[in-house]
């Protein structure tokens, strides 16, 4: 259950920083977390593309994750 309830937390903080990573326009990752290296490296479309898809499905984890943890408690 501890395990259980460990992977939920870091779960929780990866979806925390996702969402944080995301301008709020949608243009892509803020500059200030290295936007410019993840734009050279992915382009500019496809960066945004890819941390919407990573907080997508961390999101769908967590809700995975919180109705297994209550059906075991």
């Amino acid at each position: 259950m501890a395990f259980l309830t460990i992977i939920t937390a870091l779960v929780g903080i990866l979806l925390m920083g996702s969402v944080l990573v995301q301008n709020p326009k949608g243009g892509g990752v803020d500059s200030t977390f290295g936007g410019g290296a993840a734009n050279q490296m992915f382009g500019a479309s496809k960066s945004s593309d890819f941390i919407e898809k990573a907080t997508w499905g961390l999101a769908a984890l967590m809700l995975v994750l919180c109705i297994f943890v209550t059906v075991m408690i």
